[in-house]
């Protein structure tokens, strides 16, 4: 399965020195991340995005500057299909960006996207009604309802102001649980915690909450 990573400032986050620490848990993850990376970031006041089909160890960070806030994604492709661009995330809504790792087995609901974690973000989002937690929250309760087995559903959605982690998982905590750390004025999620440094807190199973 995925990982995942997001990192907000009081001032700016050191982008690239995440990435590098980021790439050494995709690179060494117990499952496949190879099948590509994205991550997204604050800049001149709107989001921006990058995608790619190498994975993240292999990638240039150099071209990144420093943001409040940044998101990234290792793509671990369910069965090794769809391995394209367009499946990459961070998605973007044109409000929200969205990040998920997991999976959902027999779900039973009618939704558009092209992958498993696009059809997550759009069923959630159907539930907005001007409150994002509680949208949240009743997405996450419908969708275990209508799925015969959650083996994990982790996500985060982030607005430019604000942001939202959903946790749960059935099985295997050493790889599905998350973890977070407070380290010089950054508050850091990430799917594993990163190589040989202490710090990091597990978060709670079946957790959702506003994230800072």
């Amino acid at each position: 399965m995925c990982r995942l990573l997001y990192v907000r400032a009081a001032d700016t986050v050191d982008v690239r020195s995440h990435l590098k620490r980021f790439a050494v848990t995709a690179r060494n993850s117990p499952e496949d991340q190879s099948h590509g990376w994205g991550c997204a970031w604050i800049e001149s006041g709107d989001w921006a995005f990058y995608h790619n089909l190498k994975p993240v160890w292999e990638d240039d960070f150099d071209r990144f500057a420093d943001s409040r806030i940044f998101l990234a994604h290792a793509r671990s492709a369910y069965r090794n299909e769809g391995i394209e661009i367009e499946n990459n995330m961070p998605f973007f809504d044109g409000n929200r960006v969205f990040i998920f790792n997991g999976e959902l087995q027999g779900v039973r609901i009618n939704e558009q996207g092209r992958i498993g974690a696009e059809k997550v973000f759009n069923f959630v989002k159907r539930f907005d009604r001007g409150d994002t937690l509680s949208t949240i929250r009743q997405g996450v309760r419908l969708l275990a309802k209508k799925t015969q087995y959650v083996r994990a559903m982790n996500f985060i959605i982030a607005e430019q102001g604000q942001a939202w982690i959903s946790t749960a998982f059935s099985e295997n905590p050493g790889y599905f649980q998350m973890h977070q750390k407070f380290s010089e004025g950054e508050h850091i999620i990430s799917s594993a915690p990163y190589e040989n440094e202490s710090g990091w807190v597990p978060i709670e199973n079946r957790t959702t909450r506003i994230i800072d």
